[in-house]
C-alpha cells in the first residue's frame, strides 16, 4: 500500500522539486499541498511543467488536513517550520523538514546566526540529522528529520572521512562555496534578479552565515573532532549547483593512499557519492541528480588538501536528500524514485 504524503510549503523551489520526485516515486502518493500565499491556485497553474500530472489545488495549512498522512514534509522558510513541527509531533506524524529549524542542537544558537529566538526549542532534541551517508542507523526509527543545509552537506561529505581518520587538523579549515541564485528560494529580490545576478560573482554573509555552526557540529558529532571552520559563501550567476572548494592541514606523513583509503572505507557503498580523484568535478554533472562528486589533490609544498565537491542544490542539497531519507525512513530501497 502506498505512503499517503503531503507538503506544507510545496509552492517554493525545493516544494516543487518534492514534487517532481514524489510524482515519479512508486510507493507514495502526494495527498495534499500546503502553501498559504498560493492557495487556490492550482499546482500546473504556479508550475506549467506538471500540466497533465495532477490537478492538486494548494491549499492553506491546517493539522486536521493531515490526519491521514504517513508522513508531511515541510518546506518553509527558516523560522517556520517551529511553529507547525510541535502539534504534528505530538499527534504522531513522521515529520522531514527541509528548513533549518532543528538542525542544531543549542537554542541559543539559532539567535546568533538565524536572528530570532527558536519557538520549539524543547523539540531540538527530538530531531534526528538526516545525512544519510552518516546516520543511516537513526534514521530509520525517527519520528522528526532535519534535512542538512546544502551548503553542510557540500563541506560534509568530502571532510567527513579525512576528520573522522584523524588525516587532517580540525582547526582552521576554510570553505569557499559557490551557488547558484535558486538556493535562496522563491521570493521576490532585487539582488537575485537576472540583471543584478548576471555576469558577476559575489560573496555574502562570510564568516557569519547560518550555516557554519551546522557544519562545526556535524564535523563534531560524526567526525568525533571540535572543528572551527571559516566558511565563505559566494552567488553565481547559474539557476541551480554548489561548488564547494575546502582547503585543510593534513596532519604529517599523510599519504594519498591514506586519503583514498578513507574515502573508499567510508563510500564504496554510498549510493550517491561519487569520487573523481585528481579530476575537479563539474556542476553540470550533478544537475537534476541526486549525486554528490568529490575530487581532491594533495599540495604538497604547503601540506595541505584541497578538496572540491559538486551537488545540485534543490536535490542532494534538499528535496532529493529528504526523499532519500524518507526511502529509509519506510524501509524502500535507498535509491528509489532518485535514479
Amino acid at each position: 500500500m502506498k505512503k499517503n504524503i503531503s507538503i506544507i510549503g510545496a509552492s517554493g523551489y525545493s516544494g516543487a522539486e518534492l514534487l517532481k520526485i514524489l510524482f515519479c516515486h512508486p510507493d507514495v502518493a502526494v495527498t495534499r499541498v500546503f502553501a498559504n500565499s498560493s492557495a487556490g491556485k492550482r499546482v500546473d497553474e504556479l508550475y506549467p511543467h506538471f500540466r497533465s500530472l495532477t490537478g492538486l489545488v494548494f491549499e492553506e495549512y491546517s493539522i486536521d488536513k493531515v490526519f491521514n498522512d504517513d508522513l508531511i514534509f515541510i518546506a518553509l522558510p527558516s523560522g517556520e517550520a517551529m511553529n507547525v513541527v510541535p502539534a504534528l509531533i505530538d499527534a504522531g506524524k513522521k515529520v522531514i523538514d527541509l528548513g533549518g529549524d532543528f538542525r542544531l542542537h543549542e537554542a541559543q544558537l539559532y539567535t546568533k546566526y538565524y536572528h530570532h529566538e527558536h519557538k520549539a526549542a524543547s523539540y531540538l532534541t527530538k530531531a534526528v540529522y538526516g545525512l544519510p551517508e552518516w546516520n543511516k542507523k537513526n534514521i530509520p526509527s525517527a519520528q522528526l528529520i532535519a534535512n542538512p543545509g546544502c551548503y553542510v552537506t557540500s563541506a560534509l561529505l568530502p571532510l567527513l572521512p579525512l576528520i573522522k581518520e584523524d588525516l587532517i587538523e580540525a582547526n582552521g579549515i576554510v570553505i569557499s562555496s559557490l551557488s547558484g541564485v535558486s538556493g535562496a528560494g522563491r521570493s521576490v529580490s532585487i539582488d537575485l534578479s537576472f540583471t543584478e545576478a548576471n555576469e558577476t560573482v559575489k560573496a555574502y554573509k562570510a564568516g557569519v552565515h547560518q550555516h557554519t555552526p551546522e557544519i562545526e557540529t556535524m564535523l563534531n558529532d560524526f567526525g568525533g573532532q571540535h572543528s572551527t571552520v571559516t566558511f565563505v559563501p559566494h552567488l553565481i550567476p547559474i539557476t541551480r549547483g554548489i561548488f564547494s572548494s575546502i582547503f585543510a592541514t593534513l596532519k604529517k606523513s599523510i599519504s594519498k593512499e591514506q586519503i583514498e583509503w578513507a574515502f573508499e572505507k567510508y563510500y564504496s557503498a554510498a549510493p550517491f557519492v561519487r569520487m573523481t580523484g585528481n579530476a575537479a568535478p563539474e556542476i553540470k554533472h550533478v544537475q537534476n541528480t541526486n549525486f554528490c562528486d568529490i575530487g581532491w589533490k594533495i599540495y604538497e609544498r604547503n601540506n595541505q588538501v584541497i578538496l572540491h565537491s559538486v551537488i545540485d542544490n534543490l536535490v542532494k542539497g534538499a528535496a532529493g536528500q529528504a526523499v532519500q531519507n524518507m526511502n529509509l525512513m519506510f524501509g524502500f530501497e535507498e535509491t528509489k524514485g532518485l535514479r
